[in-house]
């Protein structure tokens, strides 16, 4: 079992499991497995959001490129897809995000990307993570002119907000609506300056909020997972749609004019329908996670769309998808991947594309939910021992409370039991009818994981 990598990289509370020296030792180790692979010094790109330990991982992590004689090329504060679309733009080797995501702004985590702007594989994960504490990291170095060099380049970003401008300029341009506002909220993170300027160059009317990053704030009462903020902010100024992006910027929710929810679900089940009637959609196919409501496999029924299922993580559906030559899959946390815009999940292309479908087809945000039907799904996290998360199934008290519950909602909802691969936590997932009934069940069964592994 690997130590430092989980489903999304290394993550954990900065200068505490996530230190100087991990961050250094991470980065060199990375540097060697590159310059295995490659004729020439590596080049890395490094991005950022804004948490106020980024500065230190990203000033530890580029000594360790450097001191392996890797090139470094800081982006500075910029949304993941930024990073993985720069990386193949650039033809750069491998890039780094230094984000924790959606969580609060004392963790931060080390994501690698790909030559090809992918996260990098299991593979070599497992060799930069046997390298880490090895003895022969401590070998591991180069002198006089082999020292890498690195450089500030945060212009680079413009040809990310250029590459919006190509694909939606038109399209948008043709169909667009002077009544037409949109409520956006940037969770203080990753995207507080790109997404204006996106908006901005397109001609789009946008009112932004949680756009003033203090280094503390980001994600706080604030972005994707606090939709409150955003539907109160579109129902009180009268917006046709709210987007919500999260920290890093490679996830997207919306809420309707109406200030309802329209979760990942809901859009890609509506993207999928687009490219489907436009001949785009690749096999009739779209990539989803076992996280997915059970309305979306209907929905997928009804509209003759094949939903093929991964386990939980955008990385398995991205290898799903490469895989079988899919375009089009995601998460209900709102990771959606297009394929034919970008290899990983992107939040501002995800906006622009509802945004593109709801002013072709001259319709309201609130239609989306005609669409599809959600079922009551309940997630309850229980908090454990993290030595003891991947175990769960070996305690007997445990194992019978899942399958008494897995036997009772077989004909009518589901369960799903699931270690976070980021946090020490196990997810208690359950979906039926009657929301209240399994709230419950699914706290119940959480209380019962927390005594036994807490």
């Amino acid at each position: 079992m690997r130590k430092y990598f989980g489903t999304d990289g290394i993550r954990g509370i900065a200068n505490k499991m996530l230190t100087p020296e991990l961050a250094y030792r991470v980065a060199k180790a990375g540097a060697f497995v590159l310059a295995k692979h490659s004729s020439h010094a590596p080049v890395v790109l490094i991005g950022k959001d804004t948490r106020i330990s980024c500065s230190l991982i990203e000033s530890a992590m580029t000594a360790g490129f450097l001191s392996y004689g890797a090139n470094v090329v800081h982006l500075g504060v910029i949304p993941t897809p930024a990073v993985a679309y720069l990386t193949r733009e650039l033809k750069a080797d491998a890039s780094v995000v230094i984000s924790a995501s959606h969580n609060s702004y004392e963790y931060n985590g080390i994501k690698f990307f790909s030559n090809k702007g992918t996260k990098i594989d299991d593979s070599i994960e497992e060799e930069i993570e046997e390298l880490i504490y090895s003895d022969k990291i401590n070998q591991l170095s180069v002198v006089d002119d082999k020292i890498g060099t690195d450089k500030v380049d945060e212009s680079l970003k413009d040809k990310y907000i250029d590459f919006f401008a190509k694909n939606f300029a038109d399209i948008i341009k043709e169909n667009k609506r002077d009544d037409f506002v949109v409520g956006i909220d940037t969770a203080n993170g990753a995207t507080y300056e790109v997404a204006e300027k996106v908006f901005s160059k397109l001609g789009l009317k946008y009112r932004i909020i949680n756009n003033t990053p203090n280094g503390v704030n980001i994600n706080k009462d604030c972005g994707s997972t606090h939709l409150e903020k955003i539907a109160k902010y579109v129902v009180d100024n009268k917006l046709n749609l709210g987007i919500a992006y999260d920290g890093d910027g490679d996830r997207c929710l919306a809420v309707d004019e109406n200030g309802n929810i329209i979760d990942g679900d809901i859009i890609l089940a509506v993207i999928s329908e687009y490219l489907k009637s436009e001949g785009k959609l690749n096999k009739n196919t779209l990539v989803a996670t076992v996280m997915s409501n059970l309305g979306l496999n209907k929905f997928g029924e009804d509209n003759n769309i094949n939903i093929k299922q991964t386990k939980v993580g955008d990385r398995y559906v991205l290898e799903e998808m490469l895989k079988n030559g899919y375009n089009l899959g995601g998460e209900q946390s709102g990771h959606v991947i297009m394929l034919d815009y970008n290899p990983t999940g992107d939040g501002i292309l995800t906006s622009l594309m509802i945004i593109m479908i709801l002013l072709r087809n001259k319709c309201k945000a609130s239609s989306f939910h005609e669409k599809i039907k959600i079922y009551p799904q309940v997630l309850v996290n229980a908090k454990v021992d993290n030595s003891k998360k991947a175990l769960y199934k070996e305690y007997k008290e445990i194992n019978d409370g899942i399958e008494s519950l897995e036997k009772e909602f077989k004909n009518n909802g589901r369960v799903l039991i699931r270690p976070s691969g980021t946090e020490n936590l196990i997810r208690v997932m359950i979906e039926g009818e009657g929301k209240s009934y399994i709230q419950k069940k699914a706290e119940e069964l959480a209380k019962l994981i927390e005594e036994i592994l807490g």
